[in-house]
């Protein structure tokens, strides 16, 4: 594909379809741009080549301008010494060169048509190259705000699991808690507390001090 047939439809295309009906925008819109910075590099390429080429021709042009004005002098010397034969040749010399240079002026008139027409498809290619860069940014910063809003996503669902998990952790702590206090109650069902069992233990000393000191009384009268 030639390079102006290139040009000419990357700048008709529109952009904005092209990234609709990509499955990957990112990658469309990238090689688009090489695709542009590419061929931007060969019409300036193509334009350098044509202006060098217009110096040429203008320099050969003036030249053979030069050329003519000098057969045009010497016809005039000729017919000043009466040599019309003579000056009739120089003329034909000088008509050959005028002709010439009526032939390069016409492609001089062609290389500088070219060079405008140049120079308005490398703007408009350039005026594309920016919108293409643009929507290139465009995606690039999308693509970021969507990973970063994901991120925050997956961190807040992370969070929010890890907190459930917690209250999980809290209930069946709080569940063993009273299953071991239900083992305990029944462990000591229908026993008495251990104030109660010391309480019991010195009443039963007491009495029994009682007792032995009664049974001494006793004693000591039949005595």
């Amino acid at each position: 594909m030639g390079v102006f047939s290139r040009m000419n439809d990357i700048v008709q295309a529109n952009l904005n379809a092209l990234l609709d009906k990509a499955e990957d925008p990112k990658k469309v819109i990238r090689l688009i741009v090489q695709e542009m910075e590419e061929t931007l590099v060969e019409l300036r390429a193509i334009a350098a080549r044509n202006l060098a080429a217009k110096k040429d021709l203008q320099r050969k042009i003036e030249r053979l301008n030069l050329q003519a004005l000098e057969w045009q002098s010497k016809a005039e010397m000729a017919l000043g010494k009466e040599r019309e034969d003579l000056a009739k040749l120089a003329l034909t010399e000088k008509h050959k060169l005028e002709q010439q240079a009526l032939q390069l002026a016409a492609e001089l008139q062609q290389a500088e048509e070219a060079l405008e027409q140049l120079q308005q498809d490398s703007v408009r290619l350039q005026e594309k190259l920016s919108e293409a860069r643009t929507k290139q940014k465009t995606l690039l910063m999308r693509e970021e705000s969507v990973a970063a809003r994901l991120k925050v996503k997956v961190s807040n669902d992370t969070h929010k699991v890890e907190q459930v998990m917690q209250r999980f952790d809290h209930y069946e702590h709080r569940v063993e808690q009273l299953e071991a206090q239900l083992e305990a109650y029944d462990l000591t069902a229908g026993q008495p507390g251990l104030h109660a069992q010391f309480a019991q233990l010195e009443a039963d000393e007491k009495m029994q001090a009682e007792l032995d000191a009664l049974k001494q009384k006793l004693h000591k009268k039949v005595a």
